[in-house]
């Protein structure tokens, strides 16, 4: 199938701030020791999928917009991708068994996206 044909998909992974912070006090060698298999097991998944990920970004510093007011928030990303799949079914399976998951209480959405169709 031509890359043309292929539909856009938004990815978010997703962990609570509450879980990344118990997992900051583990101690370091234990810590290490799990950080590492995951960062293994996520370059293998990377290759295993690179023609399908076009992007992949981490959150940074949050702010939210109000008409009021502009405000520091956090929220339960972590990172995102930008993928791209023939439809929202296989883009979604691909991160079935990503090493993301493995974090207590993590999840992933993948969003489909697309141009808009009129100007702004």
């Amino acid at each position: 199938m031509a890359t043309s044909a292929l539909k856009k998909f938004l990815v978010l992974y997703l962990a609570p701030a509450d879980v990344l912070a118990e997992w900051a006090k583990t101690d370091p060698a234990v810590k290490k020791v799990a950080e590492d298999k995951m960062r293994g097991e996520w370059r293998r998944w990377t290759t295993e999928h690179a023609k399908m990920v076009t992007s992949t970004e981490a959150a940074g510093k949050t702010k939210a917009v109000t008409l009021d007011a502009i405000s520091d928030t956090r929220n339960d990303i972590m990172l995102c991708s930008v993928v791209e799949a023939e439809n929202h079914d296989t883009a979604a399976k691909a991160f079935a068994q990503h090493p993301h998951l493995q974090i207590p209480k993590a999840s992933i959405q993948v969003m489909e996206i697309r141009a808009l169709s009129a100007p702004m």
